[in-house]
């Protein structure tokens, strides 16, 4: 019979409950090794007649499956080796399929549609959007060809070369008249001197414009005109190390220093031969 101890002493238990501590008693679990601490290993001859064994229960059905693992394995490198060569093909197809296909030429709907439009002495690609081709102009920009195209009622999306030739004509006289019709602050001229107005140049009277301005800058002996002249920046700008203009000091190609060379050679010549020449001149004197 079970016992059970307490402060009182040792009692008995009855048989009910002796029955019922025999049913919950379990068998104790494994024990695990603790961790950081391997068992003791085994000894070589225990090692050496386990992996017999099984060797042994195999037989000769072993060596058919080393022959199968060998042929599987050179068939797979084989296998691998065509694989990457197809890979290595593919790679080239792919390559050749995944550069940057060219977009395709623009065919016109249009029979009348011009490739090329003239406007203000300038070729312009009649591909293009209305607004921006009109950009190809020199004094025209994005805003201004925008402006344009609202004065002149023209859609600035529509390709240029669509246009008939009365409506390139309305562009062209729009541009003319455009300091009329636009604040002071988009012309490119807002304050002309001499005229008294604020003119927009574009084409070749914008550059006609700027090479005028410059000389009169010259002429008046201006700070800007004089760093003009010498090529020097006009609007600032250091020249310690930009910008820098004529010879540099120091620095001589080895042409320049053979001319010299040669030089100093041919005046030395003649004044080595002088000395010479007026010695053989001179009569030698009589005993």
């Amino acid at each position: 019979m079970l016992k059970s101890g307490g402060w009182l002493g040792a009692r008995a238990l009855g048989p009910g409950v002796e029955r019922w501590a025999k049913a919950v008693v379990r068998p104790a679990p494994e024990r695990h090794p603790i961790r950081g601490v391997n068992p003791a290993p085994k000894e070589a001859k225990e090692a050496e007649t386990e992996k017999a064994a099984p060797a042994a229960d195999a037989g000769p059905e072993a060596a058919p499956e080393k022959a199968a693992r060998k042929e599987k394995g050179a068939k797979g490198k084989d296998g691998k080796e065509s694989k990457d060569g197809k890979e290595a093909k593919e790679g080239k197809g792919k390559g050749r399929s995944g550069a940057p296909a060219k977009t395709p030429k623009f065919v016109p709907d249009n029979p009348n549609f011009r490739y090329i439009v003239r406007v203000a002495n300038t070729d312009l690609d009649g591909t293009r959007a209305t607004a921006l081709a009109l950009t190809g102009v020199r004094g025209v920009g994005l805003r201004i060809a925008e402006a344009t195209c609202r004065l002149a009622s023209v859609d600035p999306h529509e390709r240029i070369g669509n246009l008939p030739e009365a409506t390139v004509e309305t562009i062209e006289s729009t541009l003319g008249n455009l300091p009329t019709k636009v604040p002071t602050w988009m012309v490119n001229h807002p304050t002309e001197p001499v005229l008294g107005e604020s003119p927009h140049y574009f084409g070749a009277d914008l550059e006609t414009r700027r090479r005028d301005d410059v000389n009169v800058m010259k002429m008046v002996r201006s700070y800007r005109g004089v760093r003009h002249e010498r090529g020097q920046k006009v609007r600032g700008q250091r020249t310690r190390s930009n910008g820098r203009t004529g010879m540099a000091a120091g620095v001589l190609k080895k042409a320049a220093k053979e001319a010299a060379a040669a030089a100093g050679k041919e005046e030395s010549a003649p004044a080595a031969a002088a000395p010479a020449a007026a010695a053989a001149a001179t009569p030698a004197k009589k005993e």
